[in-house]
């Protein structure tokens, strides 16, 4: 998709007008948030948030154009690096402004919006448009929670979404993440269907809370049976030993000699 041409288009970062009103409708998918909520938990745990980047959930992206004050609220997005103090960023963030551009915007697919799309440059922009050509985001991912569809968008050169090819393992690199984006099937609280899951380069899966809490009490118990089976082990020589020593001393022999 190529987002229409625009030939006045004047692009500031100005700070948002403190009576600006935010829309502040809830999310039109149940789904949503929980999908966010997972992307984000997995690289805390995995230690792969600096304490300067951003994650932004239904959250506004500002920026002014032709002089008017654009607000888009991605499902979820990656900005690595704020250059504000985080009071500066609690009601919305402006690039350039308050830090980097945001590096990966994600927007989820629901029956009620249909604007992922969108290209249209007049006011107000369409999401497509205002990710490609105001913020210049580098990755747009459009995934459909329901069907499994995943699509990402890499930034060309010449500063247009291209369609990303998924490696053999259908995921996709995030070069800004140094990670890899991908589907998974199962179930996390109490909803059962395709999830966003984040990989490692070697393919290690990057664990939710509770995986990790799975993983940590599985590896306990092999450390159990590991030092149950070195007692066993121990008691078995002790016993050898013992039945060996009763041999010699029943033959007459001392066995400490």
């Amino acid at each position: 998709m190529v987002a229409a041409p625009q030939t006045s288009l004047v692009v500031t970062w100005d700070k948002l007008p403190d009576d600006f009103i935010l829309d502040d409708e809830p999310v039109d998918n149940i789904n949503q948030p929980a999908i966010a909520a997972a992307l984000t938990e997995s690289l805390e745990l995995a230690g792969r948030l600096p304490a300067k980047s951003l994650v932004i959930t239904n959250y506004g992206l500002c920026a002014t154009v032709n002089g008017k004050t654009v607000v888009k609220a991605p499902d979820w997005g990656y900005v690595p690096e704020i250059r504000v103090s985080r009071d500066a960023v609690i009601r919305s963030y402006t690039a350039q402004l308050q830090g980097d551009f945001p590096a990966v915007v994600m927007e989820f697919l629901s029956d009620t919006e249909g604007g992922e799309y969108s290209v249209k440059p007049t006011y107000p922009p369409g999401k497509w448009f205002f990710y490609e050509q105001v913020l210049r985001v580098s990755n747009y991912v459009i995934f459909d929670p329901a069907s499994g569809l995943l699509e990402v968008y890499r930034l060309d050169p010449a500063g247009q979404y291209r369609l990303s090819p998924a490696n053999d393992q259908q995921r996709y690199r995030i070069d800004e993440l140094d990670l890899d984006l991908g589907l998974w099937q199962g179930s996390r609280e109490n909803r059962t269907g395709y999830w966003l899951r984040w990989w490692t380069e070697q393919g290690d899966l990057l664990p939710w809370g509770k995986e990790q809490a799975e993983q940590e009490r599985q590896r306990a118990e092999q450390e159990r049976q590991r030092a149950e089976q070195e007692r066993q082990r121990a008691e078995q020589e002790h016993q050898r030993a013992e039945r060996l020593a009763a041999q010699l001393r029943a033959a007459g022999l001392d066995p400490e000699e």
